[in-house]
């Protein structure tokens, strides 16, 4: 039996692990020849934000940080798994331009992250900048200093700032960003009359039971690859209806509104008339194989899936599916995770520190940067350049990326996706009513509070 939701999230809790989303592992599209290391994760969910505003601008073209830098600095950046591996390739072009600057990198494992983060700010020896999972953001934000106003945040893709964003406050910016496509089977939609991807939830409906009648297939969808996926995912359908997890300012959850309802109605529905496997199987490359035998028709996942259907199906099976944005109810907003770059406030260095963040997200070096770890872009306009502008599957990402959501960085979130995720499962695997499981939930998130 597959890993129940609640399960997932209490040991995220008790682990204080990274989830998959979060965990960097190179995101690399076939026509991009680098490496590609698949991470086991075991936490439930990662932060930002949702908006449909296209921005684009160059996060480092102000030059307020640059001015007030000094001409030498030693900094210490401390970068998860990977990510820190690969970095020093990176920075050897910015100590290049910046001839008086050293930057040391530490490579911190994802398991160990939370555990690190926590024991440096408490013995007062921090590093000057940090990547950080975004669902580690809300526990330790109050040793990040805010970002300069004179570095404009517009660059980024505006969902996945907000997971910097803490009642008001930017402490960091988005570094490497991921969300939520649909992969469908072609074969199996044009058996069940689609020539295209769904657009709206009456089409993804149709499409999934079709997968089932007329394609063949004996599931037509799954909502997630790994159960830790399972929560996040979910939250898609509500935002897609017009729901929020917290009001605006941050001071309360918000369950058990009409919209969250509804959208968690319609996700049921799946479940309910037997198009989605309540217990799918949890292991390694389940998903996966299910997807290329044709037992399953639409997969609900993140960068770097193509890359694992592709080794699972062998020669020619990118030919069987396609991606496409997630379907319209009032919105088409997505899941989004990743990374942030955050400076210290015990850093002797930070005006130094924010200038190599600056550097970081110039459009040229993020591209350079996929090149290098596959780390999907934050700035908006790297999309635009060579490698990234002529790749239609990422194109596919970049759209979605500009409708996307995810829960707060707040302090006491994964008490509230523990409650939450309680709630789902019953709602998934017992069919118990949405209404009175978001009542359940509102009641339980009002006893925990919205914390820092």
């Amino acid at each position: 039996m597959a890993t129940s939701a609640h399960q997932c999230v209490t040991v995220a809790r008790q682990l204080a692990v990274i989830p998959r989303s979060d965990r960097r592992t190179p995101v690399r599209h076939p026509k991009v020849k680098i490496a590609f290391a698949l991470l086991s994760i075991t936490l439930l969910t990662a932060s930002c934000g949702r908006s449909s505003d296209s921005g684009g601008g160059n996060a480092a073209t102000s030059q307020g940080a640059n001015a007030t830098a000094p001409t030498k600095a030693t900094l210490t950046v401390w970068a998860m798994g990977t990510d820190g591996e690969n970095l020093p390739k990176l920075l050897k072009q910015f100590e290049a331009e910046n001839p008086g600057y050293t930057v040391n990198v530490t490579s911190v494992p994802w398991q160990d992250a939370s555990e690190k983060f926590r024991t440096a700010e408490a013995g007062g020896v921090t590093p000057d900048i940090a990547q950080v999972g975004t669902t580690l953001m809300g526990g330790i934000t109050d040793g990040f200093e805010p970002v300069p106003t004179d570095i404009d945040t517009n660059a980024f893709f505006q969902g996945p700032l907000k997971s910097a964003q803490v009642k008001g406050a930017t402490l960091g910016v988005p570094w490497a960003v991921d969300t939520r496509l649909l992969f469908y089977r072609t074969d199996l939609a044009k058996k069940a009359g689609f020539n295209g991807p769904p657009k709206t939830w009456a089409d993804l409906t149709k499409l999934a039971k079709g997968m089932q009648t007329a394609g063949g297939a004996k599931w037509g969808i799954q909502m997630a690859t790994t159960p830790d996926q399972d929560l996040q995912n979910s939250f898609i359908f509500p935002w897609s209806d017009g729901a929020q997890i917290i009001n605006k300012d941050g001071s309360k959850w918000t369950y058990d509104t009409p919209q969250m309802i509804a959208g968690y109605r319609y996700y049921q529905s799946f479940y309910k008339d037997k198009i989605a496997d309540p217990n799918p199987s949890a292991g390694a490359g389940a998903a996966e194989s299910a997807f290329v035998s044709g037992q399953l028709g639409i997969l609900l996942a993140g960068a770097g899936e193509s890359q694992l259907l592709n080794q699972a199906g062998g020669p020619g099976f990118q030919n069987k599916y396609a991606v496409a944005t997630v379907p319209k109810e009032e919105s088409a907003t997505s899941f989004a995770g990743g990374s942030d770059l955050v400076v210290f406030k015990r850093s002797k260095n930070s005006a130094a520190a924010w200038k190599l963040i600056q550097w970081l997200s110039k459009p040229d070096v993020q591209a350079e940067w996929y090149k290098i770890d596959g780390a999907l872009p934050a700035v908006q306009s790297a999309w635009q350049l060579p490698g990234l502008a002529d790749d239609k599957e990422l194109q596919v990402f970049n759209d979605q990326l500009k409708d996307t959501d995810a829960p707060p960085p707040n302090s006491t979130w994964l008490q509230v996706a523990d409650e939450v995720g309680q709630q789902l499962d019953q709602m998934v695997k017992a069919g118990k009513d949405p209404a009175a499981a978001m009542k359940a939930a509102q009641s339980a998130a009002d006893s925990i509070g919205t914390g820092s």
